[in-house]
């Protein structure tokens, strides 16, 4: 077996190992590694796939359940949803490729989140993603936000798959470090999930789609590290995407399920080749030998160490049943893919890679994986912010200015521009999307009567005034979205995106948001089944705000009962249901009106969160509500314009009884719904006997957003601020 030209030790660093894993290496083995073997160690104990800082307080989130088939540990969680059926799900980021080729990056991010679901045997249904770019005076943030758009748009648009729902955030903080979180729902029979982990040795291992090129080499370990002034010589190590062979590959895949051949499967996502066989064989405890030389090509004399680090798209890695190769061939011939027995199945707890005959790889599967280090880093509780008094935050000078500040923000302003150029209806089962008015996007179960609703929420501003607080509350948001359509909240999945945790004070926003959400999750009974793990989201030492994305499903037994914020109608009554403190710290109105970013986040009373939830949920199940929208960015202001503009209806609200009308008007407690009925009284008596707070906030009709004295607008002219921010933007992309 060939040694590196250079030192071992030299490689090792420049592929992303610290001196002392190399030396671990080197202790495991009793020898030094080849250099194959050590473009191995390098990916599978990067953090990318190694969660290598994480792994061990990842451990606190609940992750099971009585409707959960699958948590973490495969490609996607699995949760049943009866009828056998199960609904398959996972979030992963893209974002260190999407910074650097931000077309190709984002595309390849749907494409890679779509693989996770189909290899569980699922149909995908629906995409969402979650966005974070860097303040829109930057330079390079309009170049951005259209590749990556683009690449979103295009990938998903052509496989055929709605884009249904996402956020989308700017800040400085992003300004070096874009984040690109990437969702994919799928469907599949809840007696009919695949797995990873090789049942047996001696099975034939096929590998099929796309040829193997040289893009993508050493991605994971790029993910694994922070950007610096020459990041953009990482453009080699992006991917590059075919949304078309991606369709061809959901569809073989599903069919070569379906023939019962299939004895385990994997896509080839993160380290390709290598984290594909290694993680089958690991799971199955079982060993696995390949033929390189077998590996279907694109480009002309690819070494091992490359073949084997690849992160090109559209490829699977299958491990077929005794005897059923031909039945493999016939389907993969049907759909044009290339395709190829590229080794076996063995009872060693080896991989074992040859190629051109010699052996260049020999390795215990172990350290590999089980075995991989679990660091216990040394974190600092993040300093925190104190509480601010409402009295002593300053009141709008000029109210109408404020409120139309706040409506066209970048964060608040309608992202039309951006969600125009996704496909959000194709496939025809997609009840409610990104325009339609709801807080969640809505895909009915096909041919049934029942529909998934899904969402993606995180408050960075929040996460890092508090991160156990902001933990808390990403989770209780989306649980809240679900909630305001109608959905009963049944699983996460997670995107954990932070700076470098060497450092003690990022190690802590970890910690704590994890704490945070773990707790929240437990409380609400909302089991993390998947997720991801982003971290080194780092530019030249300055880190990205804290940004644990929480991805969510939640289940509508009969999607006619469902709720949206778009069909208020002139004469309903505007009711707050929650408790209004005039909580303002990190709030949108204290940084885009008063220019601070200070002060604690809004406190998250988790039984409060479950009791309010619960109430407003079984007003839409029993028909009395059906106009619901929760509460969060830009307080009861946002919420009420947000419901004035989608259902083209005018409303005053009423502040006149708030100690401080700013605080009342612009505060983000949590925990709260804003209302809109004909039959008020109805729903003020079963609060009272439910024993949640209610008032009376407001009334719908003309053609203004006002709230007495203080301000009226023209709904013409606050549809024109809150529409026109982005394109006006985007018209200026050079």
């Amino acid at each position: 077996m060939t040694k590196p030209s250079l030192s071992s030790a030299e490689v090792a660093r420049a592929s992303g190992l610290a001196d002392e894993e190399y030396q671990l290496i080197v202790t495991r083995l009793n020898r030094e590694p080849t250099e194959v073997e050590l473009g191995v160690f390098s990916v599978m104990w990067s953090e990318h796939c190694s969660y290598k800082s994480s792994r061990r307080h990842l451990a606190r989130f609940p992750t099971s359940g009585p409707r959960v088939i699958q948590g973490p540990g495969e490609n996607a969680g699995v949760v049943d949803i009866g009828d056998g059926q199960a609904v398959v799900f996972k979030m992963e980021s893209h974002n260190h490729p999407s910074f650097i080729e931000p077309y190709q990056g984002a595309a390849t991010g749907v494409g890679g989140i779509m693989r996770d679901v189909f290899t569980m045997g699922a149909r995908p249904i629906a995409l969402l993603n979650a966005l974070r770019f860097g303040d829109p005076a930057h330079p390079g943030t309009r170049r951005l936000v259209a590749g990556v758009v683009a690449g979103i748009g295009g990938y998903g648009n052509c496989v055929g798959v709605p884009t249904v729902a996402g956020e989308t955030n700017f800040h400085r903080g992003y300004d070096g470090n874009i984040l690109v979180n990437a969702m994919c729902v799928g469907l599949a029979d809840s007696d009919k999930i695949f797995y990873s982990a090789a049942p047996a040795a001696g099975l034939p291992v096929v590998y099929f789609g796309s040829k193997t090129g040289r893009d993508g080499i050493h991605g994971a370990t790029m993910a694994s590290a922070e950007f610096d002034a020459d990041s953009d010589a990482k453009r080699p190590t992006v991917q590059v995407g075919d949304p078309f062979a991606e369709k061809l590959l959901i569809e073989a895949t599903l069919e070569l399920m379906a023939s019962g051949a299939v004895a385990a499967i994997q896509d080839m996502g993160a380290a390709g080749l290598t984290s594909s066989c290694v993680e089958m064989a690991g799971k199955g405890a079982v060993g696995v030998e390949l033929d390189l030389d077998m590996v279907p090509q694109r480009e002309q004399d690819m070494t091992a160490y490359e073949m084997m680090l690849s992160e090109s798209q559209e490829r699977m890695l299958a491990i077929l049943k005794p005897g059923r190769e031909a039945d493999g061939r016939r389907i993969f011939d049907k759909w044009g893919l290339d395709a190829a027995t590229i080794g076996w199945t063995t009872d060693t707890g080896r991989i074992v890679l040859r190629h051109h005959g010699e052996v260049v790889c020999d390795l215990p599967l172990a350290p590999l994986t089980e075995d991989a280090p679990n660091y216990d880093r040394p974190w600092v509780q993040p300093a925190l912010q104190p509480r601010l008094d409402p009295a002593e935050v300053p009141a709008p000078a000029d109210w109408t200015a404020a409120v139309l500040t706040l409506m066209s923000c970048p964060d608040m302003a309608s992202k039309r521009w951006l969600w125009e150029q996704y496909d959000r209806h194709v496939m025809a089962d997609t009840l409610e999307d990104s325009a339609t008015g709801a807080d969640a996007g809505i895909v009915r179960v096909h041919g049934s009567a029942k529909a998934l609703a899904m969402t993606s929420d995180c408050t960075p501003r929040y996460v890092f005034a508090d991160p156990y607080e902001g933990g808390k509350q990403a989770v209780a948001e989306a649980w809240r979205n679900l909630t305001a359509v109608g959905a009963l909240p049944i699983a996460v999945t997670d995107n954990l995106n932070f700076g470098n945790p060497e450092k003690p004070e990022i190690m802590g926003q970890i910690v704590r948001a994890i704490d945070g959400m773990a707790e929240a999750c437990r409380a609400l009974d909302f089991p993390v089944v998947s997720g991801n793990v982003s971290l080194y989201n780092e530019t030249n030492g300055a880190a990205i705000p804290p940004t644990p994305t929480i991805g969510a499903v939640g289940l509508i037994d009969d999607y006619a009962l469902r709720a949206d914020f778009a069909s208020m109608r002139d004469g309903d009554t505007l009711l707050l249901l929650g408790v209004s403190r005039g909580e303002l710290g990190a709030s949108l109105y204290l940084r885009e009106c008063l220019g601070r970013e200070d002060g604690a986040p809004p406190p998250v009373d988790l039984a409060v969160e479950r009791r309010n939830g619960d109430f407003v949920r079984g007003l839409i199940r029993g028909r009395t509500l059906s106009v619901v929208h929760d509460l969060s960015d830009g307080g009861l202001v946002a919420a009420a314009a947000d419901m004035a503009l989608a259902s083209n209806v005018g409303l005053a609200l009423d502040a006149s009884s708030a100690a401080h009308a700013h605080a009342f008007l612009f505060g983000e407690d949590q925990g709260r719904y804003l209302v809109a009925t004909a039959s008020p009284e109805a729903v003020i008596a079963a609060a009272h006997a439910a024993g949640v707070p209610v008032a009376t906030v407001g009334h719908a009709g003309g053609e203004a957003f006002a709230s007495g004295g203080l301000f009226s607008i023209p709904l013409v002219d606050l549809r024109r601020s809150h529409e026109g921010w982005m394109p006006a933007y985007m018209d200026r992309l050079q």
